[in-house]
């Protein structure tokens, strides 16, 4: 974690003594808090097409090339935040336009962009000089350190994605499921498929400061994956999603309070315990009917 010395020193005292009540009192915990309600909503109405339309893979690459806005931020002295919005919502469209453009699978592309987006990355990183708190915290996340703008922008793309998916949600349900029907339908299935990737990209954008880089896909896929494990009702799917990545990234500070472990890393393993509970419970379930 990349916080301040008094908000360390607070941090750790509290922590040592196991008092949760208390660490809820304090400001940055409580923006933590809000922070992980509202990402744990975006990541689980946004990864539950995430996870129908199969593109776990784009946002891996689209989280792990923000490295390379990251590192820009760093070098150029901007707030990575500012560098990570517009490079990842580029990004993610050039990909698509990629996609669209050639003859190779997408994962083929993917594959390309990524290798090639984190090679430059990487470079881009060693020539960082000095203190890199900034970068390291960003890479590997650190939700205690959001502050208000970080909450404001979360609740932007919340309210953005909100709007434009449940506004048509039909079509969306209908893109999901057969792309060709709808395109017969008279849908705008491409404007649907860009609107959706700079949502996603600019979701990607905002939840690496809660998650990191290295893990925000993760974010995304795995509450998802959980509602679809017990859900086979698109609303009740979707409503899953919610609870699942809202719940687990509370409980995830907890814990990372209680016992002085790195935020964005608690948070996704309380998702994959959860969800490796869950898949045992319904194979128990099933074997039994």
């Amino acid at each position: 974690m990349y916080l301040s010395d008094d908000c360390l020193l607070t941090w750790l005292a509290v922590t040592n003594g196991n008092d949760l009540v208390t660490l809820l009192e304090f400001p940055f915990m409580q923006r933590a808090i809000a922070g992980a309600v509202l990402m744990g909503i975006l990541g689980g109405v946004l990864g539950s097409f995430v996870t129908l339309r199969s593109l776990s893979f784009f946002s891996h690459a689209v989280g792990h090339a923000a490295l390379v806005g990251v590192a820009l931020g760093v070098l150029l002295q901007l707030n990575p935040t500012w560098m990570l919005l517009p490079f990842t919502l580029v990004f993610g469209v050039v990909v698509l336009y990629l996609i669209d453009k050639t003859d190779l699978g997408s994962d083929s592309v993917l594959s390309i962009v990524l290798s090639g987006a984190l090679a430059l990355g990487v470079i881009l990183t060693s020539l960082i000089q000095g203190y890199r708190g900034n970068l390291m915290s960003v890479l590997f996340g650190d939700i205690l350190a959001i502050n208000t703008t970080d909450l404001i922008l979360t609740l932007l793309v919340l309210v953005l994605s909100s709007i434009f998916l449940l506004s048509s949600l039909r079509q969306q349900i209908l893109l999901t499921l057969n792309p060709a029907v709808a395109q017969i339908q008279g849908i705008p299935v491409q404007l649907y498929r860009y609107a959706f990737v700079v949502l996603l990209s600019l979701a990607v954008a905002v939840a690496i400061k809660a998650v990191g880089v290295l893990l925000v896909n993760a974010f995304l896929v795995i509450p998802a994956s959980i509602a679809k494990l017990i859900s086979h009702n698109f609303s009740r799917f979707l409503v899953m999603s919610v609870i699942f990545g809202s719940t687990t990234s509370i409980a995830g500070i907890i814990i990372s309070g209680l016992f002085n472990f790195a935020s964005g890393p608690s948070i996704v393993l309380v998702q994959f315990i959860v969800f490796v509970a869950v898949f045992s419970w319904v194979k128990l379930t099933m074997k039994a009917a």
